[in-house]
């Protein structure tokens, strides 16, 4: 099993840790079928293999092996755990990092159709990929697409000798009116995917030209301008006494990909930046997520928990459930934000957007927006894509990802596909604003902080 997310197409990963009540249990050995994703799991022998699942197709996904009790590891490092819910028949599975479990449920076989070859031709591989789609896609209806109909406009060009260049634009055709950040056609190297139209996706480019643009116009008279995390996360002391924190992106903070890898150099940089010194004395905080490709939505959690000293909701997470049926849902997992140990900045906090913030940026911004105590959110909105991707492969070895969850506040909204809107709008990194060496969004939530600090002061 892979849970990925978006960075460089906003792709990357998710995280968390297992409930201590539930550590033991039943034998996990046997055959499970996961609630919503599509999903079938064989633990046996030391090994774990994934099943993909459709109407129409059984093929094999990731596989692992068991590293410890209950813990199984892929070959690019991920530490998979599976618990037993405290029955022979009930258990769960969590990716390490993850903020949510998959719930399973025993099955006596594996489906009929895991022991048949599955026939690779253009034809077959057409259908996998729109089953996929329909059984899993939960946003057809809110962005206003007829997916049955885009079957009887496309199906009748693929045939046995459909090419696989004239396949991948088949593909590629039916997904573009999804405007889906995390949609994706992949055949090797090539990759079809597309922003929200009026977007930019983050791009290393990008973000150096921006941190450049903002070190020289923004952070000139700053102190202790200091960059962690292999350069993913810039702090700076502002004149007024405010902070400013720039987090391009949830991932990539150490050489190891590992999530353990990635918390420890998290911790190592919240440990410098908000010290009990600085937590005392700052007047403001500015997070800057305009630029922010996504990663481990944990991580995110993990940075909210430095900034409250009361335990609240940040978001709940659903997937699709039902494959005939998109309004069914698997039970919403609620995710809370609990103070952490140590220093902690509880004032006032402004938080910096725009259509480049993605995935796991994105679920961090919705972290904050209950934060208690004041926090702001200015710029523009989010890119609109929240859920962990579903990478499905296909019978001629092609693959498409596409999301299947959705990210609620308290109140059961989601903003998958308009994004999170701010507070307060305000343009951000347009060719106006470079030309005139202006950065309108920083300097509204400088001033907004520091009329904060006068009116408490």
């Amino acid at each position: 099993m892979r849970i990925v997310t978006t960075t460089a197409i906003a792709l990357a990963l998710v995280g968390g840790a297992v409930p201590a009540a539930i550590a033991q249990g039943p034998t996990t050995e046997g055959i499970w079928r996961m609630d919503g994703y599509g999903t079938v799991l064989s633990l046996h022998n030391g090994i774990f293999q994934e099943y993909q699942i459709t109407a129409v197709s059984c093929l094999k996904g990731d596989s692992a092996r068991r590293t410890g009790p209950g813990t199984y590891t892929t070959s690019d490092g991920t530490v998979l755990t599976v618990r037993s819910r405290g029955d022979h028949d009930h258990a769960f599975v969590r990716e390490d990092g993850s903020v949510g479990s998959r719930s399973l449920r025993r099955i006596p076989a594996l489906p009929d159709a895991c022991s048949r070859p599955q026939a690779e031709d253009p034809r077959k591989t057409f259908d996998v990929f729109w089953q996929t789609f329909e059984e899993n896609y939960p946003f057809f209806a809110a962005k206003g697409i007829d997916w049955h109909k885009a079957r009887d406009q496309y199906r009748p060009k693929v045939h046995a000798g459909t090419t696989r260049d004239e396949l991948y634009d088949v593909f590629s055709e039916m997904v573009e009116p999804l405007h889906d950040a995390h949609v994706a056609v992949l055949d090797g190297k090539r990759v079809f995917y597309q922003a929200r139209p009026g977007t930019v996706m983050p791009s290393a480019e990008l973000d150096a030209r921006v941190k450049k643009f903002i070190v020289a116009r923004d952070l000139q008279s700053a102190r202790n301008l200091q960059d962690f995390a292999n350069g993913r996360i810039t702090y700076a002391d502002l004149p007024g006494g405010q902070g400013y924190l720039r987090i391009s992106g949830f991932d990539g903070y150490a050489d190891d990909d590992a999530y353990a890898a990635q918390l420890a150099e998290l911790d190592k940089t919240l440990d410098t930046v908000l010290s009990q010194e600085r937590t005392r004395r700052l007047k403001g905080l500015i997070i800057d997520q305009r630029i922010n490709g996504g990663g481990f939505d944990a991580l995110g959690i993990h940075i909210a928990a430095r900034l409250t000293d009361t335990p609240y909701l940040a978001y709940s997470k659903r997937a699709r459930n039902d494959p005939t049926d998109p309004t069914r849902h698997t039970r919403p997992q609620p995710v809370y934000v609990e103070p952490a140990q140590g220093p902690r900045y509880t004032g006032p906090v402004a938080v910096l957007t725009s259509g480049s913030t993605v995935s796991a940026g994105e679920t961090f911004t919705q972290a904050l927006m209950d934060r208690p105590g004041k926090t702001v959110r200015i710029g523009q909105p989010t890119q609109g894509v929240f859920s962990d991707i579903m990478m499905r492969k296909l019978p001629n070895a092609m693959s498409a990802w596409l999301p299947n969850e959705e990210f609620l506040t308290r109140s059961g909204m989601t903003f998958d596909g308009t994004g999170i809107p701010p507070n307060l709008t305000e343009p951000v990194f347009t060719k106006e604003e470079f030309a005139r060496k202006r950065d309108s969004a920083f300097d509204r939530a400088l001033s907004i902080l520091r009329n904060y600090g006068s009116a408490t002061s």
